[in-house]
């Protein structure tokens, strides 16, 4: 019966799978489908400013014929006035593509592709715990399972506030990644568990490490997503050739920005519970609250370094790039800490289960 449950739990992660690689396709489908819409908005800006300009400058009943010359007395609209209204326009362009971008049929799709694929990753995952009678991530196999889980309901959970669909690509394929890793690498048979996870504090401890990954996943996608607008704003600023214009149907890296740093510090408070419930853990299991073991180490680094990005954005004025890739250097190690240290590196926190 056990065994029956554990292959029906893979089942339904097989089929979840499946969904939210429909799902990640509906998602970039949307966004080439922005950048298709941004790049007719743009060609349609500078014409219809011209027109406009030479609408309004135009005396009624005058002949509408423009006639353009060279010389000093060229009766074309001096460049500040046309600068100003392509401006306008461009301003009102792109919050026709934010807004009408928001909700298209192909993100209607992902999104609920990515709902019924949450409904099936669920199931697998209540199915892997009734076999295994305990909570399901006591081995790496069990802990990618939930913790991809965990990020798919959060960045769900997080639309309800932030309307944050368009990194349902970034997340989508971060979880295809790291749960096709699991499947490859990870999946153990169902096992007892170990003496010294055989405690509540193992629930406490990884809810809350998982929920800090996920809104670390969730703050990594947004900053990645304001580095490549940071970069698209300068290119438009200087008139240089635009490489993804989907950006264009996206917030400005101002708004990106702070809304990863929101999301950031959820999960920074989410992490700082884990170190603590993980300490107390520690001295049940250890009779020692720490010992430099290279998981709690590692564990510590990354508490460190999102507590450098936390303070360094609120005390030193850190904004722009710097934040972001501060985010992204914290997220990189918290992959570290779980694809590498977790299999590769042996101590007292070895449960990888491989």
């Amino acid at each position: 019966m056990t065994e029956t449950l554990a292959q029906l739990s893979t089942v339904f992660l097989y089929a979840a799978m499946g969904l939210y690689a429909a799902a990640f396709i509906a998602f970039a489908l949307d966004l080439a489908r922005r950048g298709a819409r941004a790049t007719a908005a743009e060609a349609a800006v500078v014409p219809s400013a011209v027109a406009r300009r030479a609408e309004a400058s135009t005396p009624a009943g005058a002949p509408t014929t423009t006639i353009i010359g060279d010389g000093p007395g060229d009766p074309s609209p001096p460049s500040s006035a046309l600068g100003r209204l392509s401006s306008r326009i461009s301003s009102k362009v792109e919050d026709d593509l934010v807004n009408g971008s928001a909700n298209s049929a192909s993100m209607r799709w992902a999104f609920v592709l990515t709902i019924v694929g949450f409904a099936f990753h669920l199931v697998a995952v209540v199915l892997r715990g009734i076999a295994a009678a305990r909570v399901p991530w006591a081995n790496m196999w069990e802990f990618s399972m939930t913790g991809t889980l965990v990020i798919i309901g959060v960045f769900l959970v997080a639309n309800l506030k932030w309307q944050i669909k368009y990194i349902g690509t970034f997340v989508l394929g971060l979880v295809l990644v790291l749960q096709g890793i699991a499947l490859l690498r990870y999946y153990v048979p169902v096992v007892p568990l170990q003496p010294a996870l055989q405690s509540y504090w193992l629930v406490i401890h990884i809810i809350v490490a998982v929920l800090g990954t996920a809104f670390f996943a969730l703050g990594f996608a947004l900053s990645g997503l304001q580095l490549l607008q940071y970069r698209r704003e300068r290119q438009v600023a200087e008139s240089r050739p635009q490489q993804f214009r989907f950006l264009a149907t996206l917030p400005n890296s101002v708004v990106l920005e702070n809304l990863a740093y929101r999301i950031n510090i959820v999960g920074f408070i989410a992490w700082t519970f884990t170190l603590i419930a993980g300490a107390i853990w520690a001295e049940k299991a250890w009779g020692r609250y720490w010992g430099w073991d290279t998981k709690e180490v590692w564990t510590f680094i990354i508490w460190v370094i999102y507590a450098g990005y936390i303070h360094a954005r609120a005390t030193r004025g850190w904004r722009g790039s710097r934040s972001a890739w501060l985010a992204i250097i914290g997220f990189a190690a918290v992959l570290f800490n779980f694809g590498i240290v977790n299999v590769f590196f042996h101590g007292l926190h070895a449960y990888s289960g491989l």
